[in-house]
């Protein structure tokens, strides 16, 4: 079976031939829904590339939908349902086979980069480093390919499909407003880098990222329903949780790819045990390099949040 005949459509969701729209003075739960009709169809837009593997950059969006219709559902999802969480977990569930394979496209993709750099005499072995690590990305690749054909995959999609139109609305005593909500996160974020050290644990780091990820997600939605003043704002915000998530997520390459190579030097010698440790020690400087300019991220993200709601 061709991967041009498990394209799947909105229509086939029953989701309608026009994506959904959200006007600034519709209520929340339309903002919500539209932009889960969003994240849907590009999910299903970069399906195929992801299946075929012929652009590393499908994959790569196509986790990017996923992880923002976690996000809206973490945050506003009760706003259409109680079906909501466990489509949530199910995202998490399909996630996990697709960072893995993402996260070999982004260590192969860089270590190509640093080797070319080398001296010819070390790129031999420097593409002999690499070929493992492709061979690793093709067997965590399998595994996302059978998730993508199987029935759990497909019933997700139709629950996400229902969720898109589904009508329930927050109590009368809880009146949600999109701006207002991006408080929250904001807050979560805030607490995180306050309980930080000064020289946090690098998993420390890694899930400041992911709690800026989740702020960064919030303001995207909310901007649908910005009035003209908040609108130039969230702009800034948007900008500041992009940055601050660069910065760290570099480090978290960093750190995955020096691991990686002390993984090699366990293993090998000779030519390529020399390559592994030469590019260790350019990961370690690279990761250092982040932790010197993380806090500074920060503070523009803290900034913009508090301006917003000035």
């Amino acid at each position: 079976m061709t991967t041009e005949s498990l394209r799947r459509t909105p229509a086939e969701l029953g989701l309608p031939d026009a994506p959904v729209e959200a006007r600034p003075a519709d209520p929340a739960v339309h903002h919500v829904r539209a932009k889960l009709d969003r994240e849907i169809r590009a999910l299903l837009a970069h399906e195929p590339g992801t299946r075929s593997g012929a652009d590393p950059e499908d994959l790569h969006q196509m986790r990017v939908a996923l992880r923002r219709m976690r996000s809206v559902l973490k945050l506003s999802g009760d706003l259409v349902g109680d079906g909501a969480e466990p489509v949530r977990a199910e995202l998490g569930w399909l996630g996990q086979s697709l960072g893995e394979v993402r996260d070999y496209d982004v260590l192969i993709e860089h270590l190509r980069e640093v080797i070319a750099d080398f001296e010819v005499r070390d790129q031999a072995p420097g593409r002999r480093l690499v070929s493992k690590f492709v061979s690793e990305r093709a067997s965590a690749k399998r595994r996302l390919t059978r998730a993508l054909s199987s029935a759990r995959y497909s019933t997700l999609l139709r629950e996400v499909s229902l969720l898109t139109r589904a009508e329930a609305v927050p109590p009368a005593d809880r009146p949600h407003d999109l701006i207002a909500g991006l408080a929250k996160p904001h807050r979560k974020l805030a607490k995180a880098v306050r309980a930080l050290p000064s020289d946090p644990p690098d998993d420390d780091l890694h899930a400041l990222r992911i709690h800026g990820k989740k702020l960064r997600y919030a303001a995207e939605l909310a901007q649908t329903s910005a009035k003209k003043k908040q609108v130039a704002r969230i702009k800034t915000l948007l900008k500041a949780t992009k940055d601050f998530q660069t910065v760290l997520g570099d480090h978290q390459d960093a750190v995955n790819a020096a691991e990686r190579m002390r993984t090699v030097l366990e293993s090998v010698d000779g030519p390529m045990g020399f390559v592994a440790g030469r590019i260790a020690e350019r990961e370690l400087a690279r990761r250092a390099e982040a932790r010197a300019t993380w806090r500074a991220s920060w503070a523009a993200v803290d900034a913009a949040a508090q301006a917003l709601h000035a």
